[in-house]
């Protein structure tokens, strides 16, 4: 019996037994479907093969999104050190760089290069040179260490030496120092520990309003605050006074660091009056009177009454002489009286002379201000040792220097509209002093009567 197949699942065969050919591309497409999936399913030993892959295997960093280096990072380089050279006597620079075993030629090099390098010809002992040397053993940079804050480096460049100089920013502290004075200003503050160059300028703030010849007397006292400079802990020097205060026979008198608006620094008061008066009160620091303002004197040499009109100061040779206000130089040269001599006009009424000195620092119309260094003390001259004679005169008329200050015009002061800043600036130090001076009296008792 003949099977029955129904029409709509009868297939039609060719000829020659072979399936239609839509029916062959759709076997093919479902073959290679099937061959796909198993190749994507995971065998039993899919991990072990991942885990093998080679880990020197170099990948393109395009490949796998990130940057992969299988080479070793190439050595730091490091810098070079520098080496140092102190500065010794009688060195020069070509001997410092024959020790650094450097070239001539390095050295004409860096010499011709800037004419700052002309700082180079002025080394002194203990400062310190450090070089900077190439492999090639050429300099490649040098440094001067000018003092404890500036230095000049040297750096090669392709033009030559580039110079650079370096400032480094000290640290500062106040510091506090308070005396009686037993016998002079200058012995008080040195066994307060004070160095001299404060000593000094507390003489100069207080010159205008103090004779520290005539004026100062045992048990005067005096407080101090000023700054003190530190670098890596070393103490480098001092700085600037801020305040100070000076009892004198029962007086008070305070000065005041101030700064105005134009930058301007002075000392002032406690009422913004100037400490800075028309003319000091002695032309010399730390003196003693040898011979005062005497129409009736004996002359030491000749032996005969002859007015003497000036002060004598006896000091040291050397000791340096002071303009006693600004003006310009009226005269200088030498006679045989005389000796080396200065004399500085100061407006219209007003002429200071300076006799016997040992050489002078000034030329006939040069223009001076007050405290500038004119001369220095000698014997030239009808002298009999080393002394400055000191005349003031006043439209012509000689006066005594010692009291003549005293009735000379006011100073300066602080403008009015500038008070309310000037207060405000001093307010600290004011408080400052005066906690000072309150705990001294309480400690030693009222010094200042």
């Amino acid at each position: 019996m003949q099977n029955w197949i129904p029409k709509r699942h009868a297939v039609r065969r060719t000829s020659g037994g072979k399936f239609p050919r839509r029916h062959l591309a759709l076997a093919a497409s479902t073959l290679i479907a099937l061959g796909l999936a198993l190749l994507l399913l995971p065998g039993e030993n899919a991990e072990a093969k991942r885990t093998a892959i080679p880990l020197n295997l170099e990948l393109t960093p395009s490949r796998v999104g990130v940057s992969v280096s299988t080479h070793e990072e190439p050595p730091i380089e490091q810098e070079q050190a520098w080496k140092e050279i102190p500065v010794e006597n009688g060195d020069s620079l070509s001997a410092i760089f024959s020790r650094a075993s450097l070239s001539p030629q390095d050295l004409h090099e860096l010499l011709t290069s800037s004419a700052k390098t002309k700082e180079l010809n002025k080394i002194r002992p203990g400062q310190k040179l450090s070089f900077k040397i190439g492999d090639t053993g050429q300099l490649d940079a040098m440094s001067l260490q000018i003092d404890k804050l500036n230095s000049l480096v040297f750096e090669r460049g392709v033009n030559g030496f580039t110079t650079t100089k370096l400032t480094a920013t000290p640290e500062i502290r106040q510091r506090v120092a308070s005396a009686t004075i037993t016998s002079s200003l200058y012995k008080a503050a040195q066994d307060a520990g004070v160095n001299q160059s404060i000593i000094m300028e507390l003489a100069n703030i207080f010159g205008g309003v103090l004779d520290f010849v005539y004026d100062v007397r045992k048990n005067d006292y005096f407080i101090v605050i000023y700054e003190e400079l530190y670098l890596n802990g070393e103490m480098l020097g001092s700085g600037q006074i801020l305040a100070a205060q000076y009892f004198n026979q029962g007086k008070s008198f305070e000065a005041y660091r101030y700064v105005n608006t134009q930058g301007e620094v002075d000392y002032f008061s406690e009422n913004g009056e100037s400490m800075r008066k028309a003319f000091l009160r002695a032309p010399l620091d730390f003196t003693r009177i040898s011979s005062g303002f005497n129409p009736k004197r004996l002359h030491p040499v000749f032996k005969t009454v002859r007015p003497h009109r000036g002060v004598d100061y006896a000091a040291p040779r050397g000791t340096p002489v002071y303009a006693a206000g600004d003006g310009r130089v009226a005269a200088a040269g030498y006679s045989k009286a005389n000796g080396n001599y200065v004399f500085i006009k100061h407006g219209e009424a007003y002429m200071t002379k300076y006799l016997h000195l040992h050489k002078r620092a000034v030329s006939k119309g040069d223009r001076v201000r007050q405290r500038e260094t004119i001369g220095w003390v000698g014997s030239t001259g009808y002298a009999t040792g080393p002394h400055l004679h000191y005349e003031f005169l006043l439209n012509g008329v000689h006066r005594n220097p010692a009291t003549i200050v005293k009735q000379l015009p006011a100073p300066k002061k602080v403008a009015a509209g500038a008070m309310p800043e000037f207060k405000a600036q001093i307010a600290g130090m004011q408080l400052q002093l005066r906690t000072y001076a309150a705990q001294r009296s309480y400690t030693n008792g009222s010094d200042a009567g």
